[in-house]
C-alpha cells in the first residue's frame, strides 16, 4: 500500500533524516523564525508609538486647557480683581485691571507650564526602541548559531 506523500518525504526516525532535509528544515524554522520576530517588533512598535501619541495628546490638550484658562480668566476675574485692587491702593482703574491681568497671567501660565512639563517627561522617559525584539533576536541568533554548529 502506498504511503501518502507527507509520510514519504519524512522519514520515521530523527536520525534517519539526510543533511539536505536537516537544512530544509533549519530554512524553514528559520524563515518562520524571522517572520515571528518581524511580527514582534510590530507589536512592540505599535505599543510604544500608541503611549508616545497618548502623552502628545495630554501635551496637547494642557496647551489648548492653559491658553483657554487665561482667555476665560484674563475676561471673567480681571475686572474683580482690578476693582479689588484700585480699592485698597487707589490706583487708577486702568492701572488696577493691567496689574490684575498679570496676576492672573502668571497663575495660569504656571498651571500650563506645569501640565507641558509633565507631559515632556513622560515622553523623555519613553524608550522607541524593540528591546524585546532585539534581545529575542540576539537568542534566534545564538540558537540558529548552536543548530549549525
Amino acid at each position: 500500500m502506498a504511503q501518502p506523500i507527507n509520510q514519504m518525504q519524512q522519514p520515521q526516525n530523527q536520525e534517519d533524516r539526510s543533511l539536505g532535509d536537516l537544512f530544509a528544515e533549519l530554512a524553514t524554522e528559520t524563515s518562520q523564525l524571522v517572520r515571528q520576530e518581524v511580527a514582534l517588533a510590530q507589536t512592540e512598535i505599535t505599543n510604544k508609538a500608541t503611549r508616545v501619541g497618548k502623552q502628545v495628546g495630554y501635551l496637547v490638550v494642557g496647551g489648548a486647557v492653559g491658553y483657554a484658562a487665561l482667555l476665560v480668566v484674563l475676561a471673567a476675574v480681571t475686572m474683580g480683581l482690578g476693582r479689588i485692587i484700585a480699592s485698597l491702593t487707589n490706583w487708577s482703574e486702568l492701572t488696577s485691571a493691567a496689574l490684575a491681568a498679570f496676576i492672573i497671567a502668571v497663575v495660569v501660565g504656571g498651571v500650563a507650564y506645569s501640565l507641558v512639563m509633565s507631559a515632556l517627561a513622560k515622553l523623555r522617559e519613553t524608550s522607541l526602541a524593540p528591546n524585546q525584539t532585539i534581545e529575542s533576536v540576539k537568542e534566534d541568533a545564538q540558537w540558529l548559531k548552536n543548530q549549525v554548529s
